[in-house]
């Protein structure tokens, strides 16, 4: 897949030590991009021995949910930007890594430029249309690069249409890369395999597109109430995986890609779920619930429930919904928090009924 970045800058990972609030930057020289397909934009961010197609972190940005603000906070050292989001207490945190305009040094000094390119990749979080190739250029003109690192440009941008989706007539690419660089294109370099595989965030994006009438936007007079990725963690779906029985395992198995399991066995691409042991069934199951794409899909998830597709995705699923997922005047979707905790309470009701139907068969 060739990727056509809408925008590209110098910018590293950073640590948050939540009990200090101290914000330490990674020292891993990198990039941050964005990318539109399928009317999907994309956040991304890998080390710049890494390519376009293998980003460390790859987020699907919905309009409006995400914002990208400067991190002025009293225990950071560096221009530090966070990515956060109303559908989730997510958050990610980025150092822009070229050299600081700060006439007195201060390494935290925020200049036009740094916000400039900030104010950019916000208004593109929000669905707004941006020239980003005009916008950079006048960047540039007022502020030319004062840079140490000359392996590429510090901001890179692209024609770019949200209201057409995709990187618009003029993109050239957006990403000026090292030499050689290109000829990784394809994944050719042999980067990560298992991405595609557990590629459950495609299911959700095909879904949501295929609402009627979604919008894009709540109402911010709606309940708040939990997100499934803040409910459903690593830490308590791992856990629970592990004191899951092999029939539950089994049934989890029928869900996943049938290609998964040769990663337990290199040398038979073609290994079936049931020659693996209970340990390693278990084991692949936790790969995919620590797995980014599941978190992200969860995001989605709650993201197209909060956004009008309740009853649509309560009659896909089989979800008994109080209402049928309607408001009870009117005809129209629960939405917001409403709709996640309609959600939430028709799957409860669905495992009391598996649970009443499995009991009846075992007194038979």
């Amino acid at each position: 897949m060739s990727i056509a970045p809408i925008i590209t800058f110098k910018a590293g990972l950073c640590d948050l030590n939540e009990s200090t609030s101290r914000v330490t930057p990674q020292s891993t020289p990198g990039y941050v991009y964005l990318y539109s397909e399928e009317d999907l934009l994309h956040f991304c961010w890998r080390p710049r021995s890494a390519t376009l197609q293998d980003p460390e972190l790859d987020l699907i940005m919905f309009p409006s949910d995400g914002t990208f603000t400067p991190y002025e906070k009293t225990r950071v050292s560096g221009r530090v930007f966070v990515l956060k989001f109303s559908s989730s207490s997510q958050r990610h945190l980025f150092w822009l890594q070229s050299k600081s305009q700060s006439p007195s040094g201060d390494p935290s000094f925020f200049s036009a430029r740094d916000l400039k390119i900030g104010e950019i990749v916000n208004n593109l979080l929000q669905g707004e249309e941006v020239d980003v190739q005009q916008a950079v250029a006048e960047m540039r003109a007022g502020h030319p690069p004062d840079d140490d690192d000359e392996t590429m440009e510090d901001v890179e941008g692209t024609d770019h249409d949200r209201g057409a989706g995709g990187a618009g007539a003029g993109a050239t690419g957006g990403d000026i890369r090292e030499e050689g660089e290109g000829a990784r294109e394809g994944g050719a370099d042999g980067g990560r395999a298992t991405g595609g595989s557990l590629d459950a965030q495609s299911i959700i994006q095909n879904f949501i597109k295929s609402m009627p009438g979604s919008s894009g936007h709540q109402s911010p007079q709606q309940k708040l109430f939990t997100t499934l990725q803040d409910l459903l963690t690593p830490a308590t779906t791992v856990s629970w995986a592990d004191a899951a029985s092999e029939h539950t395992i089994d049934q989890l198995m029928q869900y996943l890609p049938t290609n998964l399991p040769a990663l337990f066995r290199e040398d038979d691409e073609h290994i079936k779920p049931q020659e693996l042991s209970l340990t390693q069934k278990k084991e692949l199951v936790k790969r995919v619930l620590r797995s980014p794409q599941f978190t992200q899909s969860l995001a989605s998830l709650t993201f197209a429930l909060r956004d009008g597709g309740l009853p649509s995705i309560g009659e896909a699923l089989n979800v008994p919904l109080q209402n049928g997922g309607y408001m009870r005047r009117g005809g129209v979707p629960l939405g917001g928090g409403e709709a996640v905790e309609a959600f939430l309470n028709g799957v409860k009701e669905l495992m009391k009924e598996k649970s009443a139907d499995e009991d009846k068969m075992d007194t038979r």
